[in-house]
């Protein structure tokens, strides 16, 4: 599954260069808005599989442990989520302004591939995917009511922890209370991190039938 996984993000990746090269740029944000819709249905797909900077970020990430530049701790200033929001309305401001104001093609999502790629270089990726990513703001907002989404079996979880590491959104999370992993559908990227090394085969996407079992987490779960 790791290689098909791969396969879609290079050509998806292909897909954002090429539409650079072409100044059709247009074309990505309205398959972006596309992916808001279809993260209602099928969750964070669009983190996991198709956003161009989580697909860099993720050579980033095996370079930074491999120089040891990786740090595990969270800047304090952007715990509280607030300066996503802050990124997202001064991005939109800034395409907009760019745009129609100037009629210029300022490179905003290439800024930010290299922003992403930079902060992963330093930082745990989920540091940039849940606390600065404007784009990641907006796929929270509309993944969080996923029907489809990645979820945990309990009668097979032995609560092994093996999970919470490689998950790159910081999605998943061993409950003290039970010992059993429970998984944030607004964090989840929908990629098979986690259930690739589940021992127990517990992890799985599916239908979410039960909504009132599901465990909601704190919103401070995404700024651990």
């Amino acid at each position: 599954m790791k290689v098909i996984a791969t396969i879609i993000r290079l050509l998806f990746l292909a897909l954002f260069v090429f539409l650079i090269l072409t100044g059709n740029m247009l074309l990505w944000l309205a398959l972006f808005g596309v992916s808001l819709v279809a993260a209602i249905f099928f969750g964070r797909v669009y983190c996991g599989y198709v956003c161009p900077m989580n697909t860099l970020m993720i050579p980033a990430e095996w370079l930074s442990k491999k120089l040891k530049m990786q740090t595990q701790k969270t800047p304090k200033c952007l715990k509280s989520g607030v300066f996503a929001w802050v990124f997202l309305v001064f991005t939109i401001a800034i395409m907009i302004i760019s745009q129609g104001v100037l009629h210029l093609n300022l490179p905003v999502l290439l800024i930010w591939l290299v922003i992403s790629v930079l902060v992963t270089l330093r930082f745990k990726p989920e540091v940039f995917h849940n606390l600065i990513c404007p784009f990641g703001t907006l796929q929270r907002t509309f993944g969080r009511f996923a029907i489809f989404s990645k979820k945990v079996n309990n009668a097979s979880c032995i609560g092994c922890r093996l999970c919470e590491p490689v998950c790159p959104s910081g999605a998943i999370e061993v409950q003290n209370e039970d010992s059993k992993a429970a998984i944030s559908n607004k964090l989840c990227h929908q990629c098979t991190n986690c259930a690739d090394v589940c021992p127990e085969d517990a992890i799985q996407y599916g239908h979410r039938i039960d909504r009132k079992k599901t465990i909601i987490m704190p919103e401070n779960f995404e700024a651990k």
